[in-house]
């Protein structure tokens, strides 16, 4: 937290000295409720003699715990007062030490809140008056990398690696999968377009792969051609239950026939997107 009040280079404490009982010498000990006092310089005292503020370095000087004037003094002179200006010793809050308790509630403005930090996961049950509006999350993302020749005979992950919006941060581009911020219903999506496609395969098929299930959609059979198919789109719409945590990925497979089915990459090539309905 930053220093509330007067300039910092000027913080100071000022205390007034034990009273000194003159005698004819110059030097006299300075003490602080009778233990010795070493002054920071000739400039951190006021120095009052016979009711007249002395001037520093020239009326008087410091050495360690005494002061000592220009000239020695008489039993009859009065040092009326000195007073002290002591510093500040500012401590530095360690890293790690600042707890909620140090906090004044309602304290926390949204600038001090990074962009990222808040996840839907972290949003309280409740929160602007719809339970299931606090843990609702959407996204949806294309594949800016194509695929060429598809393996056959395994399973493909699509790549979408790029987003056009991902409310709540919840789809990894990298690992192509989604992350259920919290238990509920969502609604996927999946578009895939497909290219040069094999009249000899088997079937293709759309997979949505999730931590224990693995649902198998659209099916297709390109046998019912009579020559290889140049463009092919397949679309699956699914609601599915997910645990808090679980993992949904589209995967693109290919039984049987020759490996040179091509998918595209862009907005209009392949396409998964999802959002929480309940």
């Amino acid at each position: 937290m930053s220093y509330i009040g007067r300039n910092i280079n000027n913080l100071s404490d000022r205390a007034k000295l034990d009273s000194i009982s003159t005698s004819a010498t110059a030097t006299f000990n300075l003490l602080l409720n009778s233990v010795a006092y070493v002054p920071s310089s000739a400039e951190s005292l006021t120095v009052s003699l016979n009711g007249v503020i002395q001037a520093p370095q020239s009326s008087y000087t410091v050495s360690g715990s005494t002061i000592v004037f220009a000239s020695n003094l008489a039993s009859s002179d009065v040092i009326d007062f000195i007073l002290a200006e002591r510093a500040i010793t500012l401590t530095t809050i360690g890293s790690g030490t600042v707890t909620t308790s140090n906090i004044v509630d309602a304290n926390v403005t949204t600038a001090k809140i990074a962009d990222n930090a808040v996840t839907s996961a972290k949003l309280a049950s409740g929160a602007g008056g719809d339970p299931n509006l606090a843990l609702s999350c959407s996204f949806s993302a294309y594949m800016n990398t194509a695929i060429t020749n598809a393996s056959i005979n395994s399973l493909v992950s699509l790549p979408f690696d790029a987003e056009d919006f991902d409310l709540g941060n919840n789809f990894n581009t990298s690992t192509y999968t989604f992350t259920a911020p919290a238990t509920g219903y969502y609604l996927f999506n999946t578009h895939v377009r497909l290219n040069t496609n094999d009249r000899s395969m088997d079937y293709i098929m759309l997979r949505l792969v999730t931590n224990s299930l693995t649902y198998e959609r659209n099916i297709w059979d390109p046998n019912a051609f009579y020559s290889d198919v140049t463009y092919w789109s397949m679309n699956s719409t699914d609601l599915i239950y997910l645990p808090s945590g679980n993992t949904i990925s589209p995967k693109y497979y290919q039984g049987g026939g020759n490996a040179m089915v091509d998918i595209p990459s862009g907005a209009s090539g392949a396409r998964f997107s999802g959002m929480r309905v309940a």
